[in-house]
């Protein structure tokens, strides 16, 4: 049972009514999560679209099964019920893949150990761990393969630590309001 209630969307104000229509328009389902956020309008932004926006952009430079494998080793890392149970469920339904149980590429294991310190130790992410996940952008590129320059090396960087901080706040909301599965 969670320490907040989830919004009724019937009985909602006319604005979370407005912020719900408008996420489920864009093709978003609505989760417990976000029945709970929906408390506070803004509450519901700065962690849910802020999520999905950088999501997108992660998705857009590494591809989705990296973005889904960082989110997923953030969420088990910080032992969100939650966001684990979700991201085990996209990841053998979409990816076909089963978490407890896959060979991981090396880009895979760099991104799955960048996420766990991320998540536990972010101010013991070595220069050495860091420089090594991004060699591996400048070589082997994103999402495309194709190598990238420093410039985009340093975007990917940026959206991925920023995309694992959102991460990291949807665990914290989830836990700390103890949010039903």
């Amino acid at each position: 049972m969670g320490r907040v209630s989830q919004i009724d969307p019937e009985t909602a104000s006319d604005e979370v009514k407005e912020a719900i229509r408008s996420h489920l328009a864009e093709g978003h389902a609505l989760t417990n999560e976000k029945k709970t956020l929906l408390h506070n309008v803004a509450a519901f932004k700065a962690v849910e679209e802020a999520s999905y926006d950088l999501d997108d952009d992660l998705q857009r430079l590494i591809g989705k099964l990296d973005a889904d494998l960082f989110e997923y080793a953030i969420s088990v890392t910080n032992e969100c019920l939650v966001c684990t149970t979700y991201f085990s469920k996209l990841l053998r339904e979409q990816h076909h893949i089963d978490p407890n149980d896959f060979h991981m590429t090396r880009r895979e294991e760099l991104l799955m150990k960048y996420a766990q310190k991320l998540a536990h130790e972010p101010k013991n992410i070595t220069d050495e761990e860091f420089n090594e996940l991004k060699e591996d952008f400048l070589l082997h590129g994103g999402r495309d393969g194709n190598p990238v320059d420093e410039e985009k090396a340093e975007e990917i960087m940026v959206v991925l630590t920023a995309m694992g901080a959102m991460m990291i706040a949807n665990n914290t909301v989830n836990d700390a309001l103890r949010v039903d599965v």
